[in-house]
């Protein structure tokens, strides 16, 4: 972090004309919050052999991310979405990652295993205790990420026909969710299985564990791909920042996070 908020510093003075020496060409990365630390960290590797070139990664969630790239607001949009929408049709979309969107319990809760039938069925809030699956006598605390949200998109693309409870908690990120979960006993939520820690538990899914194995086999069945999106084809230090994150050196340290090499 302290690196990026040196290099957005840098990435002033190419309008103020003062402070870091010599200008740096600036580079802006914003979208899916999922994504967003694993893209900081790549960008700070990246900015230690490419010092002339500035790049700041912001969050704000995937829809974000294809407007501020058709806008022109940020040079990539970041979007972990299963499909794009028919406006990105007008951009250039290059997957660099894919992720497993893991189903997770607190660590007390004694559900281990679930099926999309009865996934579905929670979030819809047509399944409302746990008992019904197993579990303890005790409502369950449905939370969600917010409209928006490619993780959220994504996640009930692939369950399909959620109408989200009304009842349900919404956490803007996929790292509140986790707190959420891991602070109430009751709880289920959904966040990228880069971001699982011993906090919380993942469930299985038909018996299937998020893990990369098993989404590298494709036998997980919630799994999404994570584009970086540019108006036109990238060029100059935008293109170069892409290029290594599709690089051996960054996809290997997109598998070393946690997240699955796109190639």
């Amino acid at each position: 972090m302290k690196n990026i908020f040196l290099a957005v510093l840098c990435g002033m003075a190419l309008t103020s004309g003062s402070g870091c020496g010599k200008q740096k060409t600036a580079v802006t990365v914003a979208g899916s919050t999922a994504f967003q630390p694993f893209a900081e960290k790549l960008a700070e590797q990246f900015m230690e052999k490419q010092t002339d070139i500035a790049v700041t990664v912001q969050g704000g969630g995937s829809a974000l991310g294809v407007q501020a790239a058709l806008s022109g607001a940020a040079q990539i949009g970041m979007a972990d979405l299963v499909q794009l929408p028919p406006e990105a049709r007008d951009l250039t979309a290059v997957v660099v990652a894919r992720d497993g969107i893991a189903v997770v319990v607190n660590n007390k809760n004694p559900v281990s295993n679930l099926t999309t039938e009865q996934i579905r069925g929670i979030f819809c809030g047509k399944i409302n205790n746990w008992k019904e699956l197993g579990g303890i006598d005790h409502e369950i605390t449905v939370v969600s990420r917010e409209a928006g949200s490619g993780t959220r998109s994504s996640f009930e693309k692939i369950i399909k026909d959620v109408t989200l409870t009304k009842n349900a908690i919404i956490q803007d990120s996929n790292g509140t969710i986790r707190e959420t979960v891991a602070m109430d006993e009751n709880a289920v939520g959904y966040l990228s299985h880069g971001l699982l820690n011993e906090k919380i538990k993942a469930a299985t899914v038909h018996g299937i564990a998020c893990t990369t194995e098993e989404v590298v086999a494709g036998r997980y069945p919630i799994v999404r791909p994570v584009y970086l999106l540019t108006k036109g084809e990238p060029t100059d230090a935008t293109k170069a920042f892409i290029d290594y994150v599709c690089s051996d050196e960054g996809q290997r340290t997109i598998k070393e996070s946690g997240l699955i090499p796109a190639k």
